[in-house]
């Protein structure tokens, strides 16, 4: 990754397209590494993940990490899914958070020198050629690792610079959590 000390850069994280396409590599991301790696390199001035919800459940398995997140240095931007029938009739799930990226993105885009894209679609492009006009670098972090990738190509293209996630693996990995056994041969929580 290439960033200078002085540059002021956003992160712009699409959760479920990060975090499949970390899945899909095997491992989780460490959301406290992952801003301390970037507030390291250069000056950080917000930190944006984007996620959709399902309101009508009383726990969802994603609330502790929103929670997490939220009191620790990131902007979160949610909304709630929208259910809908398809024309075959089957019950189908909608939370897309392009639109909130995006505008985010160009509010944020006179205030930044670099904007760091975490998602692989496609749909970004001319997000990331709009805020290149203006002046902003744009790096974008996804896979070509994956099978499939995980990234679009043309995406990848108008960046400009792709940075594969793999290569971030050891720096914003989740340590394993190996279970330890108690002296009766018991592991934690039995």
């Amino acid at each position: 990754m290439q960033f200078y000390a002085a540059e002021r850069i956003g992160l712009f994280i699409d959760g479920s397209n990060l975090y499949s396409a970390a899945r899909a590599l095997g491992f989780d991301i460490d959301y406290k590494k992952l801003l301390t790696l970037f507030a390291k390199e250069c000056r950080l001035i917000r930190a944006f993940y984007y996620t959709a919800l399902m309101d009508e459940q009383e726990y969802s398995p994603i609330r502790p990490l929103i929670d997490w997140l939220d009191y620790n240095g990131f902007t979160m931007v949610t909304k709630p899914v929208k259910e809908f029938v398809d024309p075959t009739g089957r019950r189908k799930i909608k939370g897309n958070m392009d639109i909130e990226l995006a505008i985010d993105v160009m509010e944020m885009a006179p205030h930044l020198d670099h904007v760091v894209l975490f998602s692989g679609d496609g749909d970004f492009r001319r997000l990331v050629e709009a805020v290149q006009r203006k002046g902003v670098r744009v790096t974008v972090v996804s896979t070509i690792r994956s099978q499939p990738p995980m990234v679009a190509d043309e995406l990848r293209r108008q960046a400009d610079v792709f940075v594969e996630l793999e290569s971030l693996r050891d720096k914003i990995a989740r340590a394993v959590q190996v279970p330890r056994v108690d002296e009766r041969g018991l592991y934690d929580g039995e």
